[in-house]
This record gives structure tokens, C-alpha cells and sequence, in this order.
């Protein structure tokens, strides 16, 4: 396999298995929780007791992790939409930054999973979406 394609088939394992938990992530605070229920989980969480991300940033998350993770999907707009899914990520790992670094330290999580997940975001910003995108498969071979 020649460096080209195994960077586009590397962009896209990426791509995807990112997108697919952005997908979930987004599932989760809409259909199985309720955005009710996210909003107030999204109130609990404080970092040295202020809290720094409110209730009221439950639903454009839930909506940024959804239309995110299909964007990435499907390589569209990646350089749009990774922004916006890096700084939900930040703010999922923040929360957590009391507690340390490993997501099983302590019954609250650490900060592991989510800086992982925004560190993940801003790679797919810098090296795009590889040739194996929607647009590609429709004839854009550009």
C-alpha cells in the first residue's frame, strides 16, 4: 500500500470512529437522557466550584456532538465542524480536571477521555478529511 493511501485510509478510520462518538455523545443527551435530565447533569458538574459549563450549554452541545458527528462521517465540512466538536470536548474534559487524569480515579472520571477526544478534533482540523469522503465517492476527486 503506497503512504498516500494509507494516510487517507488512516484519515478515515479517524473520521469515522471520532464521528461516531460525537454521534453517540449527542444520541445520548437527546433520546436516552433527555435533554432535561443533560442540562442538569451539565449544572452539577463545577471545577473548583464555579461552574463552567451551564445547563443552558446542554442543547447546542447535544446538537454539535449530532450534525458534528455525521459531518465527520461523511468528511464534509471537517474544518467548520471540528472547531466547534473540539470545544464541546474541552469543556466534557474540564469538568473533570479535579479528579485527574485517569477516567477511572475517581466515581466522577477524570480528564483522560475528553482532552483525548478534543485533542482527536483539532488533528482532524489540521490534516482534513482524506480523499475517502462523501464528496469523493460522488465524483469530486479533488
Amino acid at each position: 500500500m503506497n503512504e498516500e493511501k494509507s494516510r487517507d485510509l488512516g484519515l478515515l478510520v479517524l473520521r469515522v470512529s471520532l464521528g461516531i462518538v460525537f454521534l453517540a455523545h449527542g444520541y445520548l443527551k437527546v433520546f436516552k437522557f433527555g435533554l432535561t435530565r443533560a442540562m442538569e447533569v451539565f449544572e452539577a458538574h463545577t471545577v473548583m466550584h464555579v461552574n463552567l459549563v451551564p445547563g443552558w450549554t446542554a442543547p447546542p452541545a447535544a446538537v454539535i456532538e449530532w450534525v458534528g458527528g455525521i459531518l465527520l462521517i461523511l468528511g464534509i465540512k471537517m474544518r467548520l465542524v471540528t472547531p466547534f466538536l473540539a470545544a464541546v470536548a474541552f469543556g466534557a474534559g474540564a469538568v473533570h480536571f479535579e479528579n485527574g487524569w485517569n477516567y477511572t480515579s475517581k466515581p466522577d472520571g477524570g480528564w483522560e477521555y475528553g482532552i483525548f477526544l478534543c485533542a482527536c478534533s483539532i488533528v482532524c482540523y489540521l490534516v482534513g478529511p482524506g480523499k475517502y469522503t462523501l464528496n469523493y465517492w460522488l465524483g469530486d476527486k479533488k
